[in-house]
């Protein structure tokens, strides 16, 4: 044993290294010395399985405190000079680690045979903004795949059974070696079912699943908005063999109004209305998502002036309480005049005083000094 390299040495680490650094220092010494990346060098082989023994020893809390006293006697009597508690540590260890997650579970054995389950679907469905406002119920088609009616979804043909895989066992997953490895990977009978089909169903061909078009009644809230989405419990694809199946989610747009302006829950719009209006007050009627109301004109509104319509805007999903519409006015100036409607004018404007002084009073102050110049 007096030969043998010191683990430490080994993984290149001191030996007050934390449990984290040591775990960084064994990944990458394995990725360097890793068969795959050094074939035909059996000293990077020896070596990579030297610092898997290191590993296995310095990575348990009670080995490491053994071998921190006794060195390489504390294990002697090990088969082949290994660790006696837990065996050898498999190298592959750190590469299913570093890949958990990222959807290498199943080459690395993760998952097993079984039933899957089916996949989610998406319906995109286009409302008008009146629709929106409302809410509404609405029936949708959409095709997918459903559990065979004739099977049950097994994928046998009634009075016959599903048999266990005899390539897997029924586990789903077989072992393929890779070099110096053997690796899990799915069943290429079975793929991963862990069960075959000797007489497969006729309506389905065994799958267990047939696609069918589905009716469907969507019920749509009052006050949705583009972006959100509806979820149907259970209506996506059926899941194989007899697997839960997958859910449906409606994604929701709302199409461009050609009058209204949304703000959350509130409406917007513009309406052009004569200088007369504007100057004398009065009512107008405008119209709503829900028909026309009475808006009252102030006289003396200037152009540009924002006025609310309480509660005639859309309706809030959150508290159900609907929001407001808002209406911008715009004064139109005619291009032509009769000739009875200049006459009139000129006559205002001359008993206005518009006609010496067509520039207000408070813009004429800020720019006097630019006339006197």
């Amino acid at each position: 044993m007096s030969t043998r390299v010191d683990y430490y040495e080994l993984l290149e680490v001191s030996r007050d290294i934390s449990g984290d650094e040591l775990k960084k220092a064994y990944r990458r010494l394995a990725i360097k010395y890793h068969p795959d990346k050094n074939p035909g060098d059996h000293s990077a082989e020896e070596r990579f399985k030297q610092i898997g023994e290191a590993y296995e020893v310095l990575s348990d809390e009670q080995k490491r405190a053994a071998y921190d006293r006794y060195g390489h006697a504390a294990f002697q009597g090990a088969a082949g000079g290994r660790a006696q508690a837990g065996g050898f540590h498999d190298p592959m260890d750190v590469f299913k680690e570093m890949f958990r997650g990222a959807g290498f579970e199943d080459f690395f054995g993760g998952g097993g045979g079984g039933p899957q389950s089916g996949a989610d679907l998406r319906y995109d469905l286009e409302l008008s903004l009146e629709e929106a406002a409302a809410g509404l119920e609405k029936e949708i088609k959409y095709r997918h795949a459903v559990a065979c009616d004739a099977c049950g979804g097994n994928g046998a043909e009634p009075g016959s059974k599903r048999q266990t895989c005899p390539t897997c066992g029924g586990a789903g997953q077989v072992v393929a070696a890779r070099g110096f490895f053997s690796v899990r990977q799915v069943c290429p009978r079975c793929h991963g079912r862990g069960a075959i089909v000797a007489n497969p169903c006729r309506k389905c061909s065994g799958e267990g699943r047939v696609t069918e078009t589905t009716k469907l009644k969507v019920r749509v809230p009052a006050g949705v908005d583009s972006g959100q989405k509806l979820r149907s419990v259970g209506g996506g694809e059926a899941g194989a063999p007899g697997g839960v199946a997958g859910d449906l989610y409606i994604f929701l747009h709302v199409r461009e109004h050609d009058l209204f302006q949304r703000d959350g829950d509130d409406l917007h719009c513009t309406i052009p209305i004569k200088f007369t209006l504007a100057a004398l007050g009065g009512q107008l009627d405008v119209p709503t998502l829900t028909g026309k109301a009475q808006l009252k004109i102030p006289a003396g509104t200037p152009s540009g002036t924002l006025l609310r319509l309480r509660g005639k805007g859309m309706r809030s999903l959150r508290s159900g309480e609907p929001g407001d519409q808002y209406v911008r006015v715009e004064i139109e100036v005619p291009k032509k005049l009769a000739p009875e409607q200049r006459q009139k004018l000129e006559e205002f404007a001359k008993v206005s005083g518009d006609a010496e002084k067509p520039v207000s009073e408070s813009f004429f102050e800020k720019a006097k000094r630019f006339f006197e110049m």
